[in-house]
């Protein structure tokens, strides 16, 4: 049976791609054959994961940038897309969720923060990219959403709201940039990853689900390549829970 998961000469950009998920997706995509553009705000990180993925025999290209930035997407597209001269996946990882106190703290510049990273990055860099996309013959585009964006928690409105428009654009784009580019979305509960270092292990104890914990960032995985397999093209505009069943979210 042919590898479903093959990879092999497939471009993938991944955003938020120097830890985390992000990492994990990024090195599942190089074992099964991709070349990996990793991106993330900080070129120190990105040459770091650039340098992991060729220890495991991977490859992969550092290409910092700021997916909160409007003004700087355009060229970063046009990089990106220079430097394999395709892009086969997107994968928009990037986000952030700060907390305030309560609504009335938060500023307004922080509400730009967080609706710019989690929602108008992905929503520009996918415009930018799915139409060069269907020009080269078709690609997919996979958002990574949060499980906040469908059982929201009094302590980060924003951060929610804003992966509830992620996960509705991605239907959005789905019917506008198909059938030649899929645009799919995870949506993802909570994972023991460094960025939840400070919580993971009290959710994990007490966390209602039927997988009876919270994920480990490698399973992510499977999802994340199952979605760029040209085996699910019958998948588009979907949001794919992927959070272990949790019956209440307070992560």
């Amino acid at each position: 049976m042919a590898d479903y998961f093959d990879m092999t000469g497939k471009v993938v950009l991944i955003t938020g791609g120097s830890r985390g998920l992000g990492l994990e997706m990024a090195k599942a995509f190089a074992a099964q054959g991709a070349r990996i553009i990793i991106s993330s705000r900080k070129a120190e990180s990105c040459a770091a994961a650039v340098a992991e993925i060729a220890a495991l025999g991977g490859e992969a290209i550092a290409l910092p940038g700021h997916v909160g930035e409007w003004a700087g997407l355009d060229d970063f597209a046009a990089r990106a897309w220079a430097a394999f001269g395709r892009i086969d996946v997107l994968v928009n990882n990037a986000g952030i969720s700060p907390v305030a106190p309560d609504s009335a703290s938060v500023s307004e510049a922080l509400f730009d923060k967080i609706v710019g990273v989690n929602f108008k990055g992905p929503f520009r860099l996918t415009a930018l990219l799915a139409p060069r996309m269907i020009a080269a013959g078709g690609g997919c585009v996979i958002n990574v959403s949060s499980l906040a964006s469908l059982k929201p928690s009094r302590d980060y409105p924003v951060y929610a709201g804003a992966k509830g428009a992620l996960n509705i654009i991605t239907q959005s784009h789905a019917l506008e940039y198909g059938p030649s580019v899929r645009v799919n979305c995870i949506v993802c509960g909570p994972f023991r990853t460094d960025i939840a270092a400070s919580w993971a292990d009290a959710v994990d104890s007490s966390i209602l689900s039927g997988a009876g914990r919270i994920g480990h960032p490698e399973e992510i995985a499977t999802t994340a390549l199952y979605l760029a397999s040209p085996k699910s093209s019958y998948t588009t505009g979907a949001l794919i829970r992927l959070d272990g069943y949790v019956d209440e979210y307070r992560a």
